[in-house]
């Protein structure tokens, strides 16, 4: 199980630590030290859409209006730090958006 994110952000750090208390295999993937492929970044817009878009950001918030009309892709290739976090890829290449208790309740 991959955990896409930042070493930084506390929900990553607490779906990790929870993941493996539950006896799941998990990697954190630091999106800011090795950013996504065009392949990921595709995949998890096709899986998420606007939705992998951290709107509620300090980096969201710092952007000029213009930045903000810019394609998903585009924006989250320039700042890793605005996606979601965290993305979770699990076996058999399913895909979740945050730790809720939704995503909680899928994988523990």
């Amino acid at each position: 199980m991959i955990v896409y994110g930042l070493k930084t952000c506390d929900t990553c750090r607490k779906a990790v630590k929870e993941l493996l208390a539950a006896g799941h295999d998990v990697v954190l993937r630091d999106v800011r030290a090795e950013p996504l492929s065009a392949a990921d970044l595709a995949l998890f817009l096709d899986a998420f859409g606007a939705a992998l878009v951290n709107r509620r950001s300090t980096t969201w918030r710092g952007l000029s209006d213009a930045e903000r009309e810019t394609a998903p892709e585009d924006l989250l290739s320039a700042h890793p730090a605005l996606m979601k976090r965290p993305v979770i890829a699990a076996a058999g290449g399913q895909l979740y958006l945050g730790w809720d208790a939704k995503v909680q309740a899928a994988l523990m």
